[in-house]
């Protein structure tokens, strides 16, 4: 029992920590925007595939730093020639142009690396075993993706928190007017915010491609979770983001490692209900249903609480 504590604690930390990852820079671009952008599950897949091609020609560092680069200046080209002409029009067509891109996106992938899975592996100075528990070695790979997520984190609430620069951006949001007589160009900064928070986005492709599949369809896979991540975590909270993909993390791994079921908690059917489509319910165990957790969870939350755990906002 105690290694299956131990291990599903720490294989749930590191899942949540890859979520959060993933989720800050859809968080920023929405915290920072108010754009809930479908497009960002989109803009880590193409960071995944710029990360291969270019580990592929210079190696994994470089490509750790150019394929970010590379994203968010993709970005930023997005947000000044697409989102801000569309969103004189309003949420409903900002959101519908990022759903479009998303679709655009994936079909430049295919028709660029095909939609087979391409070879990223994992870089030679970090493919070793970090540590074992209960015989069970870490990759010291994960461990750079926990303590990369960890630095993101800190580095964000520094920066948004602390910094002139984050003060600006976040007045920039709520009083454009002002931000600008004072000399500042709002739509720069807009342009700016939205190019990072697609870098970001990069930056976990390129560190999960190696880790798990880098395929044409990885961003239709992971973008539904992502959304339930700041949706649970609040909308527009970077904390709330945190504390979201650590609790989805956990969840679902500790689920997939209990095999437990109503049949084995309270004993198989009578006979007359044996053959019935109660059965199968019966019969159904925790680890079949981890998919289905962090939806189910996303349902409770917006039932009980819509704001999410430390979100301000209503929707």
């Amino acid at each position: 029992m105690l290694e299956l504590i131990v291990i599903s604690t720490l294989n749930g930390v590191l899942y949540g920590m890859l979520l959060f990852l993933m989720a800050s820079g859809l968080t920023v671009i929405f915290s920072m925007l108010g754009v809930l952008n479908f497009a960002h599950a989109s803009f880590y897949m193409l960071g995944a595939f710029f990360g291969f091609q270019i580990s592929h020609w210079f190696g994994f560092w470089p490509a750790l730093l150019i394929a970010p680069l590379l994203v968010g200046a993709i970005g930023a080209a997005v947000e000044r020639y697409g989102l801000r002409q569309v969103h004189k029009n309003g949420h409903v067509a900002e959101l519908l142009f990022t759903f479009g891109l998303a679709f655009a996106i994936e079909e430049v992938v295919q028709i660029i690396w095909g939609k087979s899975p391409v070879d990223f592996r994992v870089p030679e100075a970090l493919d070793f075993p970090a540590f074992t528990i209960f015989s069970t070695n870490y990759p010291a790979f994960k461990m750079f993706m926990l303590a990369v997520s960890i630095l993101i984190f800190i580095a964000l609430l520094v920066v948004l928190k602390k910094t002139r620069y984050g003060l600006i951006v976040q007045a920039a949001l709520t009083h454009p007017n002002m931000v600008g007589h004072l000399g500042h160009n709002v739509g720069r900064i807009f342009m700016l915010v939205f190019g990072v928070g697609t870098a970001l986005a990069a930056v976990a492709g390129v560190i999960a491609g190696p880790a798990l599949v880098t395929q044409s369809n990885m961003a239709g896979l992971l973008g539904p979770i992502l959304f339930v991540v700041v949706v649970v975590g609040g909308l527009g909270s970077l904390p709330g983001a945190f504390l979201a993909s650590l609790l989805i993390g956990l969840v679902q791994t500790f689920a997939v490692s209990m095999n437990g079921s109503l049949a084995e908690l309270f004993g198989p059917l009578s006979p007359d209900l044996a053959a019935s489509w109660l059965s199968d319910i019966w019969n159904v165990t925790i680890a079949q249903i981890a998919p289905i957790m962090p939806y189910l969870l996303l349902v409770l939350i917006l039932i009980f609480r819509p704001m999410g755990l430390l979100g301000t906002r209503e929707s």
